[in-house]
């Protein structure tokens, strides 16, 4: 079990671990792994552990765990960086996950993937925070989000608030990732993420971009989602990240729903090594 090869991507500011199937571990011993190797002082350091093996239903099976070694059901970030990882010649892969079939089209490093449609939309919660009354909007994109609007990204305590509102009961018990919102204009959109799993600010989220993206248009384009019965049309948002790096989400809007919903940037590899002491059971993180 040593000495085991390992890759680090990165895809808009998010970093991951990857490792292919033949990495034999329980569930109980990848979270552990997970919480040590995704250390950034005493570990490799990254947002989450991605554990790639063969699947019966996809091209491969992508597995994600975050760095408190809690299992996710989706990462859009991770699942871009999972595509160009396993898609060798190939332009096109499908990845089986917690939260359904994911596909992907890769362009050398530019990565996109269609999202499974997202479900449980919730406009304007009223929820109470410090004694005060804040509207937020809920949709899960694979995996849950709060998205909360606010007039300027950067006047935000993300952590502070991102925790107090990933925490609350209101989305109990699988609890939320937290994004605020900053609509530039009808094609751009600034976010902010508090994920769930690494419980802090991370530079950028997939799902999270794709979420912000979503509930955006559904504000700025209200006919078209509550009252519309034409063919759905095709809306186009940039979202600009907090790493600086731009991603682009994709989708249709028609009478109560969202569907085909895209999520497109770059990914790349950043280096390949190996770990042992990791595999452990003698050496502490």
């Amino acid at each position: 079990m040593n000495n085991i090869k390992f890759t680090k991507m990165v895809a808009a500011g998010n970093d991951f671990i990857v490792f292919n199937d033949n990495l034999k571990l329980s569930t109980a011993r990848m979270r552990s792994l997970a919480r040590k190797i995704c250390d950034r002082k005493y570990g490799v350091g990254a947002d989450g552990l991605l554990l790639l093996s063969k699947s019966k239903i996809a091209d491969i099976r992508m597995r994600i765990f975050n760095v408190d070694g809690s299992e996710a059901e989706m990462c859009g970030n991770g699942a871009r960086c999972a595509a160009l990882y396993a898609a060798g010649r190939k332009k096109r892969i499908k990845l089986e996950t917690i939260a359904g079939i994911i596909e992907s089209e890769i362009n050398n490093n530019n990565v996109r993937i269609k999202l499974t449609n997202p479900k449980d939309i919730k406009l304007d919660l009223s929820l109470t925070l410090n004694k005060r009354v804040i509207k937020v909007n809920y949709i899960d994109t694979g995996v849950p989000h709060a998205v909360v609007l606010v007039e300027k990204t950067d006047l935000i305590d993300v952590k502070s608030i991102g925790e107090s509102l990933r925490f609350n009961k209101k989305f109990a018990p699988r609890g939320t990732n937290v994004d605020f919102v900053q609509i530039i204009n009808k094609n751009n959109i600034a976010v902010r993420t508090y994920e769930r799993g690494v419980e802090d600010e991370t530079l950028a989220c997939g799902t999270g971009s794709a979420a912000s993206a979503i509930i955006a248009g559904i504000k700025l384009y209200p006919i078209g989602y509550r009252f519309d019965y034409r063919p759905a049309s095709s809306k186009k948002i940039k979202v600009h990240t907090k790493s600086g790096a731009i991603l682009t989400v994709y989708f249709k809007i028609l009478y109560g729903t969202i569907e085909d919903v895209w999520l497109a940037g770059q990914a790349e590899i950043v280096y390949s090594g190996r770990v042992g002491s990791f595999l452990g059971n003698k050496q502490k993180a």
